[in-house]
């Protein structure tokens, strides 16, 4: 295994999470991460229009497309690199979209359990 290839929570290479949306912090359609990610992209989530919704509440639209940062805007149903704070403010919200376990960093596994994450597996 290379020595910087990124794992998923399954302790497995991490698995691309969307290239239609393109999604993640480098956009490189996986949820990696590094210091300058302040956000924590580290959960691919499938998402849903009741969680852009609850995005767009507190601030965070990802439903209008933003061409200039080549944003199409998402709709029901993308797979979306989302920052690890604001799925768990979901699931506190009750409105959490399901999530890829293949695609989500292990990184995330240092706020939130193996077991917690697999109650949302897809």
């Amino acid at each position: 295994m290379q020595k910087n290839m990124a794992l998923n929570v399954l302790g497995q290479p991490l698995v691309p999470c969307s290239f239609e949306p393109l999604t993640g912090f480098f956009r490189d359609g996986c949820c990696k991460t590094n210091e300058e990610d302040i956000g924590s992209h580290l959960v691919c989530a499938i998402v849903t229009k009741e969680f852009l919704q609850f995005s767009l509440s507190k601030g965070n639209d990802l439903i209008t497309p933003r061409p200039e940062y080549q944003f199409p805007g998402l709709v029901a149903g993308d797979q979306w690199c989302l920052c690890l704070n604001r799925w768990i403010e979901a699931v506190q919200a009750k409105c959490a979209p399901m999530i890829k376990l293949e695609s989500t960093n292990i990184k995330a596994l240092e706020l939130v359990s193996l077991d917690f994450l697999k109650q949302y597996s897809s």
